[in-house]
């Protein structure tokens, strides 16, 4: 009897490349639901055009509001493009696809880079936007180009960290709309920091909760750069903090991710 021809196996994929796949995946994902992207466009700008034509007149007659609220609403659309992420997760997990990517030669955790990749360039894009908006509404930043740059570097960690948090919430939720529903509650935090109003405004029992949430100290970084604001020990607590969201969403959901596509 004749033994059957065992099939080679394929080599498993080096370098970068299953990164860059799934990344080019991430964003055709996001080209093809462009109402999601459209979505965390739309809304932080309406509430920017709310508080500066509503509010703004109340809060600050001479009419500076919008260079308040600025970072406030910057740190709210990440928060809004980066919940997309918790949903797309979740949607993998639920269809089964990475059943097949895990026969495939190729690190199947890059699954989740790509998602986190794709969704920091979209936010990014969405940020943009935002900030061209709020030019045409009259902010004016003061800052140099050395204190841009830093300005655009923690924004930039900030979604990073965040977009890695939903990342390991869409693991952990049992489906999309949990997904969406968990994320949606980090949504508020901007709202009980400074991003808004300054802390001293708040009743005396919110004031603690809101001086020492990780918003407060990233917008009073960002503000501070680019309208000249005293930083004081901002930036060390914001680069803390986001940091530590990283470290923790990652270390999180790489547990996750292994613990649930091993099941399968």
């Amino acid at each position: 009897m004749t033994a059957m021809p065992v099939p080679a196996l394929r080599p498993r994929v080096g370098g970068l490349v299953a990164e860059r796949v799934f990344v080019t995946r991430s964003l055709r994902h996001s080209l093809r639901d462009g109402e999601s992207l459209l979505m965390a466009i739309t809304l932080p700008v309406m509430l920017m055009l709310l508080f500066t034509f509503v509010f703004g007149g109340a809060l600050d007659p001479a009419g500076g509001y919008v260079d308040y609220i600025v970072p406030g609403i910057v740190l709210l659309c990440a928060g809004f493009g980066a919940s997309s992420t918790a949903v797309y997760v979740a949607n993998d997990m639920k269809t089964g696809i990475i059943d097949r990517f895990r026969t495939m030669p190729l690190r199947a955790g890059a699954v989740l880079t790509g998602h986190v990749v794709a969704s920091l360039l979209r936010n990014l894009l969405a940020t943009g936007v935002v900030i061209g908006v709020a030019f045409a509404l009259g902010f004016r930043p003061t800052a140099s180009p050395a204190e841009g740059l830093g300005a655009i570097a923690l924004i930039a960690l900030y979604i990073l960290a965040i977009t890695y948090l939903f990342a390991a919430i869409g693991l952990a939720a049992g489906g999309p709309e949990a997904a969406n529903g968990y994320g949606f509650i980090l949504l508020f935090l901007p709202y009980l920091s400074s991003a808004f109003v300054p802390v001293s405004t708040m009743p005396a029992w919110l004031q603690p909760v809101a001086q020492h949430q990780p918003i407060t100290p990233i917008v009073e970084t960002i503000r501070g750069l680019l309208l000249g604001a005293p930083l004081g020990t901002n930036p060390w607590w914001a680069l803390l903090w986001c940091t530590a969201v990283l470290v923790v969403a990652v270390a999180w959901g790489a547990w996750l991710f292994r613990r649930r596509a091993g099941r399968r």
